[in-house]
């Protein structure tokens, strides 16, 4: 009988919960009488963190990446590092990791143990990028846009991120909400960082004036960013509109009762690499906007009068009235085919299959 292969996800932590529930979702789909999952991670904080520990998986509460400097003790800090994935003994690491650090892929280099990365968002520009390109046996790429930083990397490949599109249906039953007929209901969910350009969102609602609708922004609402949203909010006087609804680790029940998705992440810093709770909202089936931006426009890429000008408030105003003024029989023919388009091109099964392949051509 042929061992199982071997597989370690590393991750900073469950807390920022975008790639946390993809790598939870990877590791629970991968066929447990082929591969054995162990993850690593930094911390054991946030409510996701309990839901990966109900799969039973080993978890190492560990740093498996060091600081450069200083260079002297580099190569010490590295091998410890390698001694705990050469004991192991791993045949994969799968990295999580959103930074430029490489420190972790040597470390696997010395241990004897393929690694390999996801590329999550935008952005090459640093030395430090190449390097841990270079010592990578093998990089992800979650959108047509990213592959191009690799030019000359033949070990390379597209695989789009997956969701579980049972679980984020619109057949789901969640308790009813009362609305009054003419409300209008946008939902934008968000790690609230200022890239992510919900004040542009703001902004378009101030120049719509229309007070039938109304905003939800689901996020950690207690960081600076937040308060300068509150602070835009109080100034235009939409309280009554704008509601902070903090962060939610289940987000469908705002979502099931929401007429609009929007997304308007600006054209800068790091961008989007694949956006899931647009693809969540998508396989929720209710109509999206998005900024015309990597990893958005990718997603949407078949829906393009569905993407706005980044920053363009005036535009994505229009647009937003747009999607108001049709009938709720077109909203729900448009929402359908969000959701047809996601279970075709999106799913988890489709994900974890690629991966499975992958796993097994890199062992072989």
């Amino acid at each position: 009988m042929n061992k199982k292969i071997r597989v370690l996800f590393t991750i900073p932590n469950f807390d920022t919960a975008g790639s946390g529930k993809v790598v939870y979702d990877l590791a629970k789909g991968l066929d447990a009488s082929k591969f054995d999952v162990e993850i690593a991670c930094e911390a054991d904080t946030g409510e996701l963190f309990k839901t990966v520990q109900s799969l039973n998986f080993p978890i190492h509460i560990i740093e498996t990446k060091t600081n450069y400097r200083p260079y002297y003790n580099l190569f010490s800090r590295v091998k410890k590092i390698s001694g705990f994935f050469k004991e192991q003994q791993y045949d994969i690491i799968h990295s999580w990791q959103w930074s430029s650090d490489w420190t972790e892929a040597l470390a696997a280099k010395f241990a004897g143990v393929k690694w390999i990365y996801t590329k999550k968002a935008m952005g090459f520009e640093s030395r430090h990028w190449k390097i841990k390109s270079r010592l990578a046996d093998y990089i992800i790429t979650i959108n047509d846009e990213m592959r191009h930083y690799f030019p000359n990397k033949q070990q390379q490949q597209l695989i789009p991120l997956g969701l579980d599109t049972d679980y984020y249906s619109p057949s789901a039953t969640f308790a009813e909400v009362k609305y009054t007929p003419e409300t209008f209901k946008i939902i934008t969910v968000a790690n609230l960082v200022p890239v992510k350009g919900i004040e542009i969102l703001i902004k378009a609602l101030n120049d719509i004036n229309d007070t039938h609708i109304q905003l939800d922004v689901l996020g950690d609402d207690t960081n600076e960013y937040a308060e300068k949203l509150k602070a835009l909010v109080r100034e235009l006087q939409l309280e009554e509109q704008v509601h902070f609804l903090g962060k939610k680790i289940d987000v469908r029940p705002d979502m099931a009762h929401s007429d609009l998705y929007v997304i308007p992440t600006l054209d800068q810093g790091r961008k989007e690499g694949m956006p899931m709770a647009l693809v969540e909202a998508m396989s929720m089936g209710i109509p999206l906007l998005g900024s015309d931006i990597s990893g958005i426009n990718y997603v949407l890429r078949d829906f393009k009068e569905l993407l706005f000008e980044p920053g363009n408030v005036q535009q994505l105003a229009e647009r937003i009235l747009s999607i108001q003024k049709m009938t709720r029989e077109k909203r729900a023919q448009l929402g359908t085919s969000l959701r047809d388009y996601c279970v075709a091109h999106y799913t988890v099964e489709a994900f974890v299959e690629a991966h499975e392949l992958l796993y097994q051509e890199l062992k072989n």
